[in-house]
């Protein structure tokens, strides 16, 4: 089997299983997933998040899923349980497709570090 349709299967198993566990079936897109990895790495499931910690939470995501791509190192954790991370090396410049792709592969390499997939 190709990289591409080992990655392609792998991110439809994520999609299916995040979209069952989390949206009554209702297929989550990137973002979506994105967001859902932010709240895991904060550890703060159980409450509601004003708009700002939204964003907020998508960029600890996005920090922690390029930071196995040598771009983000976690630096420290704040008082109220905030990872922040510095960067270590700038992102190329990409295209939206080659943007996604990454960010695919990235979130589909989160969940089988973690063991959420095989």
């Amino acid at each position: 089997m190709s990289r591409d349709q080992q990655l392609k299967e792998r991110w439809e198993a994520v999609v299916k299983k995040l979209s069952d566990q989390f949206a009554d079936g209702e297929e989550l897109d990137l973002d979506a997933i994105i967001y859902l990895i932010g709240v895991q790495e904060l550890g703060q499931i159980h409450r509601k998040f004003e708009k700002d910690e939204k964003l907020n939470l998508m960029h600890i995501a996005i920090c922690r899923l390029l930071q196995p791509y040598g771009y983000y190192e976690l630096d420290y954790v704040d008082a109220e349980g905030w990872p922040h991370y510095r960067i270590l090396e700038p992102l190329p410049p990409l295209k939206a497709g080659e943007q996604r792709l990454l960010m695919t592969d990235a979130v589909v390499n989160y969940f089988l570090e973690t063991k959420y997939i095989q």
